[in-house]
């Protein structure tokens, strides 16, 4: 069984920061999760932030996982069945945030889910295309 690494981590976060500086984006907070939801490698780029944002990208992270899915496809799923939002907060407690940003983490050779990234601090769409480009640049896959 495949698993993530440190240093797979670690260049995700470092080429989703890169890809944030080209792009221009506000500072970011990025976190890294493993297959078990557990925290794998975390930044927080200097400047403005909310308090919040270390829990919403974890939380975006740990929606992917939770689910199997991005958190965009979380987010789109819930507005087809909006009932289904008050049980997925309960049971995660109050763990997952629906909204892009939070993308699953494959092996390239056997497909597995290895972890999951979320990005927050700029738009939904710039957090979730940051979180892909540094789990291409690890040399890792996605289903984004």
């Amino acid at each position: 069984m495949a698993k993530l690494t440190l240093d797979q981590a670690d260049r995700i976060i470092a080429a989703a920061l890169a890809k944030a500086a080209e792009l221009k984006l506000n500072p970011l907070t990025i976190a890294v999760l493993d297959d078990g939801a557990h925290l794998k490698a975390f930044k927080r780029q200097d400047g403005p932030g909310a308090p919040l944002r270390p829990f919403v990208a974890q939380g975006k992270a740990w929606g992917a996982l939770g689910m199997g899915v991005s958190s965009r496809a979380i987010e789109s799923r819930l507005k087809e069945r909006p009932h289904f939002l008050g049980a997925l907060i309960e049971a995660s407690q109050g763990r997952v945030i629906p909204v892009a940003g939070g993308v699953l983490i494959r092996d390239p050779a056997s497909h597995e889910v290895v972890g999951a990234v979320g990005v927050s601090g700029d738009t939904s769409d710039n957090d979730e295309a940051v979180a892909i480009a540094g789990i291409v640049a690890a040399g890792l896959k996605t289903d984004a």
